[in-house]
């Protein structure tokens, strides 16, 4: 349990990193945080596929194929419908100088929503990595979910303090950010530990709610900058990391 504590507080405290990282270097180059957010989406493709989907098979029994591609498509499908209701955080940040000091509060609080929002199933994914019993996969789980967080964390701070959002505000959301991951974490920990029958289900959900933040929002961030080559590098160093972690170490 201290581990999840441990653990969950990593993957919250990564968005704060690196908004605090934001904060210090403000001119930040989209190449720099394109080719670290390529390389934690490798990460968190072979997380997903082998701390999740591949579990997921295991623990399916007669059923397990019908399991899991049917809960990984909810999971995707659910993040779609999300996405619908509340657009992406990288949309919400874009400056608007005729915006009243109302509206600019008004965005910040559907920021903090949307935030929430698309980090709650993260930190769920990272709960039912532990919830599974397997712990070198938990972790990695969990790693490249901080990873993900972290070049995240960097690119939103400019976007908010042009849109007028203040120092100490911009700083609230990124914690509320890290909390909400915290909050997740334990959800998805909780919810397999007490009943292992909804352990298949709960794997490939979270996977495919990786799958879709990855193909959804960090491929295209990462190649909407005129660096594709070196991001599909850096997402294939990731993978192949981690696939020798596994292979080495799982």
């Amino acid at each position: 349990m201290v581990i999840v504590l441990l653990t969950a507080l990593g993957v919250g405290g990564a968005t704060v990193i690196g908004s605090l990282i934001g904060f210090i270097f403000k001119n930040i180059t989209h190449r720099f945080s394109d080719i670290v957010l390529s390389f934690a989406a490798g990460v968190m493709l072979a997380a997903s596929v082998f701390g999740l989907i591949i579990p997921s098979l295991e623990y399916g029994g007669e059923w397990k194929l019908l399991i899991t591609i049917g809960s990984l498509f909810v999971g995707a499908i659910v993040l779609n419908l999300l996405d619908k209701l509340v657009p992406h955080v990288h949309k919400l940040l874009e400056p608007d100088p005729e915006k009243h000091n109302n509206a600019k509060l008004s965005k910040v609080l559907l920021f903090v929503m949307a935030i929430a929002i698309h980090n709650l199933p993260e930190g769920i994914a990272a709960g039912v990595g532990f919830g599974s019993g397997d712990m070198a996969q938990a972790f990695i789980i969990a790693g490249g979910i901080a990873l993900q967080n972290i070049p995240e964390g960097m690119v939103i701070i400019g976007p908010m303090l042009s849109s007028g959002v203040s120092k100490g505000k911009t700083l609230v959301c990124a914690l509320i950010t890290g909390l909400v991951e915290v909050v997740g974490t334990f959800i998805g920990y909780f919810a397999v530990s007490i009943s292992q029958v909804v352990l298949p289900f709960a794997l490939a959900f979270a996977g495919g709610t990786m799958l879709y933040v990855i193909s959804d929002e960090m491929i295209p961030e990462t190649h909407a900058h005129g660096s594709q080559r070196g991001a599909t590098y850096a997402l294939l160093v990731g993978f192949c990391l981690m696939l020798a972690v596994d292979v080495l170490f799982g």
